[in-house]
């Protein structure tokens, strides 16, 4: 079985196993897991930030984000088809009572002067424009990666305005892979911003929302409001910091692979790649196969390839660490195969 639904499927590996096994820990709550606050810091520096938070999931990394930047009434921008509008089940409205802007990206990248015009003005009919959110790489863009001028263009409007930016950087060390960057460098032109670790960096789960240290003291109050303050963390902390300090350097081989998957799809008669696949996802269109995405998807499970519907006829196929090149070999055949049935 070859799974290629998402890079959130990859297992632990046995230096993280070890890791959790032998990590030292302490009550988190009282500041006092040791593996906590060595991620912590760990995450701070290589982020390039003062400080920086453990938090179970991107999705709650975002939230609490929100949480201590805006205020009930506020209006956040953010791109269409952001993780934060997408695939956070409205968490920004159910909790911190925020409404979304939406402006449509070209490739995940929001236009500078539609984020200036954006931002409300002094006017009793209008809410406060809160926040900027930005994504990279950006998820329904195909991993696309938002390009460093933009990002800094946005992020000088937010100054310009004294709006704070945060980036939902799930993926953030696959788009400094891409650019031959260090994450230092991808993460200054933002307030905060949210990485994940159980994602191509393979740690069985969690995530960092970094920022400075006022802002993390506060964010640290809203994760206790949710749920998320932790008693002996390091177990899981542990893995995470494996992740962080020996698993970045990697990520260019998923994109190596997912460069080989896309250039053998786009051969097979009938599959089309929509997406420029700039890291490790690939969008293919199946509609020339005379099926939906969910047919297709099910077929392929079938031939033991697992893959994810990603509209009504696109499927997505998401390279990581757990998919060996030989695997991606067979998988290619599997899915030659299970097209030309169609035809």
């Amino acid at each position: 079985m070859t799974d290629l639904r998402s890079d959130t499927v990859t297992k632990p590996t046995e230096e993280m196993r070890k890791a959790a096994y032998e990590a030292e820990v302490g009550d988190d709550v009282y500041g006092e897991d040791p593996s906590i606050n060595k991620l912590e810091e760990t995450a701070a520096e290589v982020l390039g930030k003062e400080a920086a938070l453990f938090v179970t999931s991107g999705t709650q990394g975002n939230q609490i984000a929100i949480l201590t930047h805006c205020r009930p009434g506020n209006e956040i921008i953010l791109e269409a088809e952001s993780h934060i509008f997408y695939y956070e089940s409205g968490a920004s409205s159910a909790f911190a009572g925020v409404q979304t802007r939406t402006l449509n990206g070209i490739r995940g990248a929001m236009n500078p002067s539609e984020v200036e015009h954006a931002i409300r003005g002094e006017d009793q009919h209008y809410p406060e424009t809160g926040l900027i959110c930005l994504e990279n790489t950006h998820n329904r863009a195909g991993g696309a990666v938002i390009p460093i001028d933009n990002m800094k263009e946005i992020y000088s409007i937010g100054k310009t305005n004294n709006i704070p930016v945060h980036i939902d950087g799930a993926r953030l060390f696959n788009a400094a892979a891409a650019l031959n960057l260090p994450a230092s460098e991808m993460a200054n032109h933002c307030d905060t911003v949210q990485v994940c670790l159980s994602k191509g960096l393979g740690a069985p789960v969690g995530s960092i929302l970094a920022g400075s240290r006022e802002f993390i003291a506060a964010a640290r109050k809203w994760r206790k409001r949710l749920g998320g303050g932790l008693r002996q963390a390091g177990i899981i902390a542990a893995p995470g910091i494996v992740a962080l300090t020996n698993m970045r350097e990697r990520l260019a081989e998923d994109h190596e692979n997912a460069q080989y998957l896309a250039q053998q799809l786009g051969q097979i008669k009938g599959i089309e790649i929509v997406n420029q696949v700039d890291t490790n996802i690939i969008v293919a269109d199946v509609k020339n196969l005379k099926m939906n995405s969910s047919e297709f998807v099910e077929k392929l499970k079938a031939e033991g390839v697992f893959s994810g519907t990603f509209g009504p006829s696109y499927v997505r196929f998401v390279t990581h660490y757990d998919v060996t090149k030989k695997q991606l070999e067979d998988a290619v055949i599997a899915i030659h195969r299970t097209a030309g049935q169609m035809i």
